[in-house]
């Protein structure tokens, strides 16, 4: 059964130079007990399409143009404020990108996980309390520094205690915005093992947001590519990892070091991702793309499903350019 369902979704921010537009036509599917990771570059609208989902998008200047978020076979664009600050916490949580930031500094950590507990389950405050306990030793934090600060707390150990908020509810759905990003190789490491290992307690589905395809590829089930406010590829773990198919996923893989190749240098893909304000005509990557031809300059190329669940924005796939050279 899909737990959510993302259709058509578009979301534009107005500003005085112009409206930037950030998400651009996402639709994505997730099923209960999965785990889909959502990857893309800086600037590609992951962290929108996220606050899009939770009702988050600041407006102004953001403003969700047109889709429909399906959550539980609901719309959850059409629901209220009040609606939506229920759903929030209890039934989707989120982890957000920066630990450093995600935490009140003049609450203390029990405090701030007992918050979330007394506004979603009728509860007690000694009950909450007892609660947010076992959920720092769920966490691998000891329950006696439930009375501790942010500030006393290193970043790997904030992560963990933004992700035992994030849990506190048992929440059906977990968005993760890019939860290692602030941390080191070792401690990122971790938290990604302990997010894999309470999802699996728990029952929680997981959009997992991130830049790092060695994360995508520890954790998730399914991967969709973004670029530019698009799904560009999206498919299971197998077909995006062995059957690589969009030019920008295969310029993503190439830019990565690999340890069973001997090369002198990298590969980067050549130039950057186009301004939000000023998209190409048509295909948003064809200023970088080495198959580019006239019809990916004029006309935005539609989604292709070229295997069973594997899609691809190109028009490599729908018969509309022909390739000029080597994909990178």
């Amino acid at each position: 059964m899909k737990l959510l369902e993302i259709q058509d979704l578009t979301i534009h921010y107005v500003t005085d130079d112009g409206t930037v537009k950030a998400v651009n036509g996402i639709s994505l599917e997730l099923e209960k007990g999965e785990t889909l990771g959502l990857v893309g570059e800086t600037g590609a609208g992951k962290t929108t399409t996220a606050l899009g989902i939770l009702g988050l998008v600041p407006d102004p200047p953001g403003r969700i143009v047109g889709g429909r978020v399906l959550f539980e076979g609901e719309n959850l664009l059409e629901k209220t404020p009040h609606q939506m600050r229920k759903i929030r916490g209890e039934k989707i949580s989120m982890i957000f990108q920066d630990p450093m930031t995600a935490l009140n500094p003049v609450l203390t950590v029990g405090d701030q996980i007992s918050e979330v507990i007394l506004l979603h389950q009728k509860t007690s405050h000694a009950e909450a309390a007892l609660k947010a306990c076992e959920m720092l030793e769920l966490v691998g934090i000891p329950a006696e520094r439930a009375g501790d600060y942010p500030h006393q707390f290193s970043g790997g150990m904030k992560q963990r205690v933004v992700i035992a908020i994030a849990l506190a509810c048992n929440p059906t759905l977990l968005i993760a915005d890019e939860p290692t990003t602030a941390l080191d190789v070792t401690i990122q490491a971790q938290v990604i093992d302990m997010i894999g290992a309470l999802k699996e307690k728990i029952g929680t589905s997981m959009l997992l947001i991130t830049h790092d395809l060695g994360v995508v590829a520890e954790v998730c089930d399914r991967v969709a590519i973004l670029y530019a406010g698009e799904i560009v590829e999206a498919g299971t773990l197998r077909q995006i990892y062995q059957e690589t198919s969009h030019p920008y996923t295969k310029g993503l893989f190439g830019s990565l070091p690999r340890l069973d190749l001997e090369v002198e240098r990298l590969s980067p893909i050549q130039g950057l991702m186009p301004d939000p304000t000023d998209l190409p005509a048509g295909c948003s990557f064809a200023p970088r793309c080495p198959h580019a031809g006239p019809l990916c300059q004029s006309t935005p190329p539609r989604p292709c499903e070229i295997a069973p669940g594997h899609l691809v924005r190109c028009h490599l796939f729908d018969g509309g350019a022909a390739p000029k050279k080597e994909v990178l």
